[in-house]
This record gives structure tokens, C-alpha cells and sequence, in this order.
């Protein structure tokens, strides 16, 4: 994956790290000046020989919650402004990845990598960088100070700081070893999650109900017993951390009552391991955070280190906005090793509709992701207005083609943002017609907030008839010359999907219509039927 602003993260990740190393130097020296204060008071010296001590409190004190401030401010500013950026560069970079390379997987696969695998990625200068430079500031200082007081005071904290570094990173590859299994967990409960939600009724219909339920139970405790092995690693370093500071502690008392310094020194250097610990203990985080972010990084770019399922060479124009589209002796595959479908040959004049239908497998949809310029042809040409498709810009010909398939998806907000999708620039008429020609003007008409009624999840329900009639005017609204339809009424009843199918012919008339079905409904209309069913070879 390509790096989003590595040289701005950097510099930010330092600012901020410097910025947190001071507010926790500053913690450190409010500890220490306190217990100095603390036990020369109780002396009771002249009030004004404590002044200073006084006045150093007061100053530590405010300059530590001042520098935190200033750190987060940077450090999260940097985060933000870089996943917004890096958001961006995924998204572009998935679509021409789409759909022959994502196909294949999951949705909550893909979901998981754009959003949480990118989330820990982009953050991890915040969570890992900067809690590490900050705690290396601040044990700096400390040892600084502690060995101008007293040389082998200044050799604890060292010592100490040192077996921390050895505590993280022992603890950093126990988490890397438990990162593949909890990565592996969740996406399984990703995967029975996602088949439990979107076809529960499929599910109950066919009473797989406590099989597919039983799965998930089984994954989420696969999750809880990963989790609790990702935790060890965790343990390690917060018990590590906590036992290294009470030992630095029991040490530096004896080195400095061992030593010819003042009840005042000598209580200031007793409580610095034990000040260091607020520097040293979010390690076990910023270990957690790495072994993820690693772990993120590779399924993210295993999902973008793919090649284009299209060649996207060509910068020329198609001809003409009407084309007309020729296969000639085209085989198609989603994998370079396996052709899917062909040969095939297809003809389609602007204005001509074709029906294709076949068997499951014989590589109806793999078709119409060549017309879509979703798929190159293994072998054979895909011309457009008379050029190859190759020659042509890809987004230019996809600009031609609306795409209708069996699932459209509809978003959860209102029906003015759904159909804007297809033309952002359409006025609230040219949506009410659109509607009204794909077969909705009753359905909308009844709408309580028109255009403004929100659909789907804290909205109102829409049924399959629904569904497909608000995808077929999106593709009106498109004016696309070349609709391809991909199991268009494959969940409806045979009255519905009639009617359905009747809105379709209705809405493209004088456009090239390329419908895949496995039904009856509709095909009566197209101007030639391609059976793509292997023939036997008897």
C-alpha cells in the first residue's frame, strides 16, 4: 500500500512525541520536587528556603497538562488528516479492482480492510510513535537528572529503562504471534455475522436457522479464546513494567541512603522509577497497536497489491454516445488460468435488446462484466463503435453502461441521495419522472415526505419490487445509452417480477438492453435470446 504523507506523519509524529516526552518529563519532575518538598517542609526549614521548590510544583504542574495538550492536538490533527487521505487513495485504488478482484470476497473482508485494517494503519504513529518517543524523552530527563544527583542513581533509571525496551519487545512478539489467529477469528464472525444478517429469512426458510446460529456462537468463541492469548502479551508487558519499577524503587532507596545526600535528594531520587511508570506503562498499548497495525498492513495490501482486472491503456474517446457493442469470439474468466465463459459472439446495435440465459456457472454475469469493461476478454476483441475497447479510456465506456443486478443496493438515508447516485446533478423533477417511467409514481406518491423519506434502517421498508424498480430509475436517470441487467426480478414473485420486468421495456425504450435471467418474465420482448448453455458432446 502506497504511504499516505510519510513525510508529514514523521514530522508531526515527532513535534507531538517531543510535545508528550515534555508533559511527561514534567509529570516526573512535579513527583519529584513534591517528595523533595514534602520531606524538607517537614524539617521545618525558613519558609524561604522551600520557595523555589514551591514555585517548581506550581510550574510542573501546569506545564504538564499544557504539553499534553499540545501533543494530542498534534498527533491527532496528523492522524486525521491522513486516514481522511488515505480513505481517498483506497477508495481509488479499489475501483478498478472492482468487481473481478473483490468479487470473490467477503463484503465484511472488504469492509473490514477500507475501514478498521486502515483505521490501525494510519494510526499507528499516533498510538505506537509517539507514546514511544514521548516515554524515551522523558526517561532521558530522568536519567539526566537522576545522574547529576548521584551517578549510579542515574544508572538505575538507565538499567531499568533498558529491561523495559527488553519487557516490550518480548511482549511485541507474543502479540504478533496472536495477531494472525484474532485476525482469522474476527473475520469469521465477520462472515457468519454477515450470513446471519442479510439472509435471515433464506436462512429460516430453508431451517438452517440454529446451524448458521451455531456457527456464529462457534466464532465468537474462537474470538474470546484468541483474545484471551492476545492478552498474554499485553500481561507481560504491564506486569513486566509494574515489577521492573517496584525493583528500580527498592534499588534506588538503597543507592540513596547508601549515598551522602540530604533526606531531601535522597526522597526526590526514591520516587522517580516510580514517576517513569506513567511514561513506560502505555508501551503495552503502543506493542498491542504495532503487532495490529503490521498484522492491518498486510490484508490491506493484499487487497490493493492486485493487478487490474482491465487494462487501462487506451485515452481515446468512444465514437459515438450510442454505440453499438460487437463480441467477437470472446472467452472471458475471473482468473487468467480459467476461462468462465466462451467463445462467444454478440451483437448489439443501439437500440437492440438480447436476452441472455443458461445454467448456473455458464458465465452470464462474467459477460456482462466484459460489456461493463469490468473484465477484459482472455481472447477475442470487445469493440466499441467500431474501435477496441482496449484503445478506448475505460471510464469513458463505463460512462456508457448503467448496470442493474440482482441485489441493488440501497443506501440508509433518503430517496433523493439514493437516486442521485446515478446523476448528482439532477433536479428534484428529473428524479419524480424517473421514478414515475421505472413503475414508482404510485409507490412514491404515497411517500410522507416525498423525496425526503428516508429508506432502509431507521426508515422506511422497501420490498424487492421496490428495490429493483429504484435501481432500474437510477439507471433512467443515468441516460446511459446501454442498460445491463443482471437478474433484475431473480426474489420476486412471478405477478411482481412481471410487472417488473414490463416497467424495464417501458423505461429503455430506444436503448441497448442486455438482460440476464434465469425466468421467463419479459424475455418474450428482447430481439434475440443467447443461450450460453454448454452444448453435450455426445
Amino acid at each position: 500500500m502506497t504511504t499516505i504523507g510519510p513525510a508529514l506523519a514523521r514530522r508531526d509524529g515527532a513535534v507531538a512525541g517531543v510535545w508528550g516526552g515534555l508533559a511527561l518529563t514534567s509529570g516526573v519532575a512535579l513527583t519529584a520536587t513534591s517528595g523533595w518538598l514534602i520531606v524538607r517542609a517537614a524539617e521545618r526549614p525558613v519558609i524561604l528556603t522551600l520557595l523555589t521548590a514551591i514555585v517548581g510544583v506550581r510550574a510542573f504542574g501546569m506545564a504538564r497538562p499544557f504539553f499534553r495538550h499540545l501533543e494530542r492536538l498534534r498527533s491527532h490533527d496528523s492522524a486525521l488528516a491522513d486516514l481522511a487521505s488515505a480513505r481517498t487513495e483506497v477508495y481509488a485504488a479499489l475501483v478498478p479492482l472492482t468487481p473481478a478482484r473483490l468479487g470473490r470476497r467477503s463484503r465484511s473482508a472488504v469492509l473490514t480492510g477500507v475501514v478498521d485494517d486502515l483505521t490501525d494503519v494510519v494510526e499507528a504513529h499516533v498510538r505506537v510513535r509517539v507514546p514511544v518517543l514521548s516515554a524515551a524523552v522523558a526517561a532521558f530527563f530522568a536519567i539526566v537528572l537522576t545522574g547529576a544527583l548521584e551517578p549510579r542513581a542515574g544508572l538505575v533509571v538507565a538499567v531499568e529503562m533498558v529491561l523495559v525496551a527488553l519487557t516490550a519487545r518480548v511482549g511485541l512478539v507474543r502479540e504478533r504471534e496472536a495477531q494472525p489467529l484474532l485476525g482469522a477469528a474476527r473475520a469469521e464472525v465477520g462472515r457468519a455475522a454477515e450470513l446471519v444478517a442479510r439472509h435471515t429469512l433464506e436462512v429460516q426458510a430453508i431451517g438452517a436457522a440454529a446451524d448458521v446460529l451455531g456457527r456464529l456462537d462457534r466464532a465468537h468463541a474462537d474470538l474470546a479464546d484468541a483474545l484471551r492469548r492476545q492478552s498474554r502479551g499485553r500481561a507481560l508487558v504491564t506486569g513486566g513494567v509494574l515489577a521492573l519499577t517496584g525493583a528500580a524503587t527498592i534499588v534506588m532507596a538503597a543507592v540513596a541512603t547508601g549515598s551522602d545526600l540530604s533526606a531531601g535528594v535522597t526522597a526526590l531520587l526514591v520516587v522517580v522509577p516510580a514517576a517513569l511508570a506513567d511514561a513506560v506503562l502505555p508501551l503495552a498499548d503502543s506493542v498491542r497497536a504495532q503487532a495490529r497495525a503490521e498484522q492491518s498492513r498486510l490484508r490491506v495490501d493484499a487487497l490493493l497489491d492486485q493487478a487490474p482486472a482491465i487494462a487501462d491503456a487506451g485515452t481515446a474517446q468512444p465514437p459515438s454516445r450510442a454505440p453499438h457493442l460487437v463480441l467477437e469470439d470472446v472467452t472471458a474468466g475471473w482468473s487468467a488460468d480459467h476461462v468462465d465463459v466462451g467463445p462467444v459472439d454478440l451483437d448489439l446495435p443501439p437500440g437492440r435488446r438480447v436476452g441472455i440465459v443458461g445454467a448456473n456457472g455458464s458465465g452470464k454475469s462474467t459477460l456482462l462484466a466484459v460489456l461493463a469493461r469490468a473484465l477484459d476478454p482472455l481472447a477475442g476483441t470487445y469493440r466499441v463503435g467500431g474501435r477496441d475497447a482496449t484503445e478506448l479510456d475505460t471510464e469513458a465506456v463505463r460512462d456508457l453502461v448503467a448496470v442493474v443486478d440482482d441485489e441493488p443496493h440501497l443506501f440508509a438515508s433518503d430517496v433523493r441521495a439514493n437516486l442521485l447516485l446515478a446523476r448528482p446533478d439532477a433536479q428534484d423533477e428529473d428524479l419524480r419522472g424517473g421514478l414515475r417511467v421505472a413503475g414508482l409514481g404510485s409507490w412514491f406518491d404515497g411517500l410522507p415526505d416525498g423525496l425526503d423519506t428516508r429508506l432502509g434502517a431507521g426508515g422506511r421498508g422497501v420490498s424487492g419490487g421496490e428495490r429493483a424498480r429504484l435501481a432500474l430509475a437510477r439507471a433512467v436517470l443515468s441516460r446511459r445509452p446501454v442498460v445491463l441487467l443482471d437478474e433484475p426480478v431473480a426474489h420476486l414473485d412471478h405477478a411482481t417480477a412481471t410487472q417488473v420486468m414490463s416497467d424495464v421495456w417501458n423505461a429503455t425504450s430506444g436503448r441497448s438492453v442486455v438482460v440476464v435471467s434465469h425466468r421467463q418474465e419479459g424475455l418474450d420482448m428482447v430481439d434475440t435470446i443467447l443461450d450460453l448453455t454448454p452444448t453435450r458432446k455426445d
